[in-house]
């Protein structure tokens, strides 16, 4: 009972940090996303306002990728103030190991790990959604055309579908549509200037253009307005006009595993989703990479030292991520090996250091 006590004193010290540096590098990231808004402010309708919403909107996302960095200096921060006030002394004095505090630390992933998965399952999507539907719609007022970041493809039921511009939830603009046989050979090909999205996944195709393709010959035609029954769902098509580190883990899956059934390229998004996967051990490698930095000699390094500390693993592991992730699509390598690698490495490293500080 007493050393659960001393635990949660652990985990309490550390939580109390990690919302500290999680809301800061929140903020960070997002003031510098609002500034890049900035050079959009006057574009349309586009407003300050606008610019404000968008950037909040993004927040959530920003909160669950900075999760990894932020944990690993919560724990520089929290027990090396523990460290530096003797208080880890203290508490190895009355039988805690320097594992058994590390592992006070290592339980918090857990429910971390549940919050993020909340967080990117029900609002991140959302959120990231009404970002891009706000912005769109404020830069595109009072313009014919413009290009915005909703457009999209999919493939199924031997059909491609390619969106060129969502204007919201269920119209969208520039659409085309082709349609092939089992031998793969282009059969059907539609065009059409807008489309309403129903309820029951029938599109209501407007000013549409039919080539379809017979004995080598195309023969066109022309209709006001078709209904075409879509082999997406009104909510998958929502999912999908985002960029797949905002899509829901759940729908990310399942839109892989029906990629494959297809024998489409799925290597991007098995990439995010293993991205997503190896978020737990990253925190276990981070967490370990601290520790011999606060049991190490000597314990009594002031904030700016540990901050520096952080801030140099922190870039090292998000470059060794980002070359992995980049060699993994260049090479087409197995997306779990590019996902888990950098944590790996990072624990060996740790655990070299942690024994090093030992001798």
């Amino acid at each position: 009972m007493r050393m659960r006590r001393f635990d949660r004193y652990i985990q309490l010290v550390t939580l109390r940090a990690f919302v500290l540096v999680a809301v800061g590098l929140t903020a960070l990231f997002s003031l510098l996303e609002f500034v890049d808004q900035l050079s959009f402010v006057g574009q349309g309708h586009y407003h300050l306002a606008d610019a404000a919403a968008y950037t909040a909107l993004l927040a959530p996302a920003r909160f669950m990728q900075v999760t990894p960095i932020a944990m690993l200096l919560a724990c520089l921060l929290g027990l090396g103030g523990l460290a530096k006030h003797s208080e880890l002394t203290a508490l190895q004095g009355i039988g805690l190991s320097e594992m058994q505090i590390i592992g006070a630390v290592l339980r918090l992933i857990v429910p971390t790990i549940v919050l993020l998965f909340l967080v990117g399952q029900f609002i991140v999507p959302s959120a990231r959604h009404m970002a891009q539907v706000g912005r769109t719609a404020a830069l595109t007022a009072g313009t014919a055309n413009a290009a915005d970041d909703s457009a999209f493809w999919a493939h199924g039921d031997q059909q491609f579908l390619g969106v060129h511009r969502f204007m919201n939830e269920t119209l969208g603009e520039d659409i085309d549509i082709y349609r092939f046989d089992d031998q793969g050979a282009l059969t059907q090909y539609l065009h059409a200037a807008r489309a309403t999205i129903g309820a029951d996944d029938d599109w209501v195709l407007a000013d549409v253009t039919r080539k379809d393709i017979v004995a080598d010959q195309f023969h066109t035609s022309h209709q006001d307005s078709m209904i075409w029954h879509a082999f997406l769902s009104s909510r998958q098509i929502r999912f999908l006009s985002l960029p797949p580190e905002s899509v829901p883990p759940i729908a990310l899956y399942r839109y892989i595993q029906d990629l494959k059934r297809h024998h489409l390229p799925a290597t991007r998004y098995e990439q995010e989703l293993w991205s997503r996967i190896s978020t737990p051990f990253a925190m276990i490698a981070l967490i370990a990479c601290a520790a011999p930095f606060v049991f190490g000699p000597p314990r009594s390094q002031n904030l700016g030292y540990r901050m520096a500390i952080g801030i140099a693993i922190a870039i090292v592991f998000s470059l060794g991520q980002e070359i992995t992730s980049r060699l993994g699509l260049l090479l087409d390598l197995n997306p779990a090996i590019t996902a888990l690698t950098p944590p790996i490495l990072l624990m060996l490293s740790a655990a070299f250091l942690f024994i090093h500080t030992r001798e």
